[in-house]
């Protein structure tokens, strides 16, 4: 594609579009204006810029028949986007000097601003992270998933423990997005399946409308803007004035209430009938809308209709979540387009590719055979037509007569007893019907191979490849970490945003004395930063002079904040034997969301919280060691806590973290990792040094040597007279007397269900880790030296490589 002319636009013209925005659009005077209504202002501002740019780049790939990749994902965690786009479109500082004609900071407008709830962990930041790599690298793309009304949940603690609140993130504003009624999309739903004339029809269906809310992704240094389209749910019909005129008021919006609930929560819970419907019908409902506009797009630009297709798209399925679409687009080929079987799944497969994210067996997702007869009866019988090709051609000609392989590789999995029905294995669905399956690390993409795919690797040798995943520099150092990113431009130049590899030069640099003090300079100013969040927040005042050691993830049993929880009880005791032993100051922070449903996560959260409430409060150990958990986890919150981080706990069970992204973005802005060998901390110690890392634990063949042999959580228990002391301490209620045998789950899934994740027999080894740190941070040079080569060494974890990598390798672009 041939370069976009680039936009230029001074302080005066942003000063009068945010008066006119204020006058016309907000209908207010500038006297009236308050911080809030500024930010809306010049969000709209931007917007039109954004749309703008859109069309032009529209315009563009059309003129050069460019091959699109389209991102479907159930998640885009993007944060706050405003002073992100300022910087990408480099209009930063015309915005400060516009809102200075009236009498505004910036700094204080940019913080009015509302985290979209539009995801929920890695996979959803990483879809964010993608799409802004996918503008900067000039990748023409449009990401596809849902508007949420309220996206997860706001979480609060209430004696300790987590509260839900509807994230209520776009009822004041929705200038973050434009909506775009007139390309609205109508699908189906239930009905019944006949045969006329010989040809399967899908008929006396329920419908609904998608709409369409569009939102501009800017690329760094590039006049490239994406689209992020994102689907709200709506009735066809809408209100039933027949009804309400009959006094029968509620029936008269029956049918909009249910068509607005599919896309009003991020995952529904789905431990009863009606949630697992309700997911199932989220993720027809956002694929089918995207490839009806996908064909439609390609319809416009191209002349030759499907002839071209497989040249010109490439969907790309982030997780199993967008499945359906393959069946999907097997039905409107086959169905609408008189396609024969083999054509239509040989241009899926053309199309199609798949990202793992997961080798957890109950993120693998399964629906039930009758969920999906009912919901979607079409869909199953193409489901059972594509597992039979399979079976019997592929399969079968690889394995002749092996019926235990086909077995295995079936879409469907046969029940094991009377009482259990047929499930349909979207994974298996996914690998069948895409022409590549990544992983998103090494390590994590030999896994995939060796036991989540073994019998599809062996089919299809070549399917299953690696793209290990990264972060945006943009994001994740030079806006959430300012300063930082003006001493790296002041000593390498600021090419580095948009090639990370030159990062590398800082090497040079780590054993400067003048370096060193600039950058531990920095890092306690963000400390200083966080330290005030934590006070406002929850009532902690913690010292800057401390060492912060930041766990931020999904809470998840594998994701092991447990781990930490029992070794922060076992450092207080420590501290209770002997107040005046050496150890450094430390405060343990933490921010996660627990899944509603997911009991036992909450429990470690109510544990953590009930332990730091005790140590908080604590004279006695004169204030060497404090607990916080940050409520509402969000990306927001994430670019105060990580400039400020100085250990990044990253302790999964070795062989559970497919990748993780908070290992770079943390290891980014200068802070030692503490880890096992899972995910990218693989690659991570690779390229620092084993030096500049703490990794302890098991490793992937010695979990499996271990369950192998036999594991007995109570003997580790009986062996280690800390672990014990700690372990029956957490089981006597002291921590929260007012609600006795609030942390027997845990206690029992450590000691009495086997502990699957292994908490107690990485113990040992992560207490020792533990110990190297502290001695490491008593000698500041060293410590210091370790961080800005941590720094220096992450120019592979940049999502900009990843882009390169499926463009190469996934998309051929």
């Amino acid at each position: 594609m041939s370069e976009l002319k680039p936009t230029k636009i001074s302080a005066d013209q942003l000063s009068n579009n945010i008066l006119k925005h204020l006058t016309r659009s907000l209908g207010i005077t500038e006297s009236e204006a308050t911080a809030k209504d500024y930010w809306e202002a010049l969000n709209l501002t931007v917007r039109d810029l954004g749309m703008d740019r859109i069309r032009a780049t529209r315009q563009q790939e059309r003129k050069a028949k460019a091959r699109r990749v389209y991102y479907l994902s159930l998640e885009f965690l993007i944060g706050r986007t405003l002073g992100n786009n300022l910087q990408n479109m480099d209009i930063y500082s015309q915005a400060e000097d516009a809102l200075r004609k009236f009498g505004v900071n910036l700094a204080d407008v940019l913080e009015q601003e509302v985290d979209p709830a539009l995801g929920n962990g890695g996979l959803g930041r990483l879809a964010a992270c993608f799409m802004d790599s996918l503008a900067t690298l000039d990748k023409p793309a449009i990401g596809y998933g849902i508007n949420y009304r309220f996206g997860l949940f706001r979480q609060s603690f209430k004696h300790g423990q987590q509260i839900e609140k509807p994230d209520q993130w776009r009822e004041d504003s929705n200038s973050w997005g434009k909506c775009r009624i007139k390309r609205k999309i109508l699908i189906r739903l239930y009905g019944e399946v006949n045969n006329v004339d010989g040809k399967a029809v899908w008929e006396n269906t329920e419908n609904l409308a998608g709409i369409p809310w569009d939102m501009p992704v800017t690329g760094y240094e590039s006049n490239t803007v994406n689209t992020l389209r994102l689907w709200e749910s709506r009735a066809e019909e809408g209100f039933d004035l027949s009804n309400f005129d009959k006094g029968q008021y509620l029936s008269a919006s029956k049918s909009e209430i249910k068509a607005e609930s599919i896309s009003q929560v991020l995952y529904p819970n789905d431990e009863h009938e009606k949630g697992k419907e309700l997911r199932l019908i989220q993720q027809y409902f956002f694929v089918a809308c995207s490839l009806a506009d996908i064909i439609d797009r390609h319809n416009r630009e191209n002349k030759d209709g499907w002839a071209s297709f497989a040249d010109k798209v490439a969907i790309q399925l982030n997780d199993t979540h967008p499945a359906i679409a393959i069946p999907e687009l097997m039905r409107i080929l086959m169905d609408e387009h008189d396609f024969i079987f083999e054509d239509a799944l040989a241009l899926c497969r053309k199309v199609f590719a798949y990202t793992n994210h997961t080798l957890l067996p109950e993120a693998l997702e399964r629906w039930p055979q009758s969920l999906i007869n009912r919901v979607l009866p079409r869909h199953l019988q193409i489901i059972h037509m594509i597992n039979h090709h399979f079976l019997t051609k592929e399969v079968e000609n690889k394995w002749p007569g092996d019926n235990m392989m086909k077995r295995r590789l079936s879409i469907v999995q046969e029940p094991e007893s009377h009482d259990q029905e047929p499930m349909i294995r979207m994974a298996f669905l996914s690998v069948i019907g895409s022409h590549k399956v990544n992983g998103v690390a090494a390590l994590h993409s030999q896994l995939v191979k060796k036991n989540l795919f073994p019998g599809f690797n062996t089919l299809w040798p070549d399917k299953i490849v690696n793209v290990t995943n990264g972060v945006t520099p943009r994001r994740w150092l030079a806006y959430c970490n300012p300063k930082l990113a003006e001493l790296i431009d002041s000593t390498i130049g600021t090419e580095w945003r948009k090639e990370l590899s030159q990062l590398d030069q800082l090497h040079a640099y780590a054993d400067d004395p003048a370096f060193q003090k600039a950058f531990a300079d920095i890092k306690h100013e963000n400390k200083e930063v966080l330290a005030k969040i934590i006070e406002e927040e929850c009532g902690v005042k913690v010292s800057a002079d401390a060492l912060f050691d930041i766990q931020i993830k999904r809470l998840h049993e594998y994701k092991r904040q447990q781990l930490n929880l029992l070794h922060i009880m076992a450092l207080y005791r420590r501290l209770l034997s002997n107040p005046e032993l050496d150890v450094p100051q430390k405060v343990f922070i933490f921010g996660a969301k627990a899944a509603p449903g997911y009991k036992l996560a909450k429990t470690i959260i109510h544990a953590i919280n009930m332990l730091g409430e005790r140590i908080n409060n604590d004279p006695r150990i004169k204030d060497k060691l404090k607990v916080v958990f940050l409520p509402n986890y969000r990306v927001s919150l994430a670019e105060k806590i990580i400039p400020a981080a100085d250990v990044s706990e990253q302790i999964s069970t070795a062989g559970f973290e497919a990748s993780g992204t908070g290992n770079m973005k943390l290891a980014l802005n200068g802070a030692l990792t503490v880890g096992t060998l899972d995910g990218a901390n693989v690659e991570i110690a690779e390229e620092v040094g084993e030096d500049n890392i703490f990794i302890f634990g098991l490793t992937v063949d010695e979990v499996a040597e271990l369950r192998h042999k036999g594991y007995y959580p109570r003997d580790v228990y009986k062996a280690n007279e800390e672990l014990r002391s700690v372990i029956d301490w957490l089981a006597s209620d002291d921590l929260c007397p007012e609600q006795p045998g609030s942390f027997q789950p845990l206690v029992k899934a450590l000691l009495d269900q086997g502990d699957y994740f292994l908490t107690l027999a990485d113990f040992a080894a992560y207490a020792e880790a533990h110990k190297k740190i502290d001695e490491t941070w008593k000698n500041p040079a060293l410590w210091w030296k370790k961080a800005i080569i941590n720094c220096a060494s992450m120019g592979k974890f940049s999502s900009d490589r990843s882009i390169s990598d499926y463009c190469q390798d996934i998309w051929k672009m």
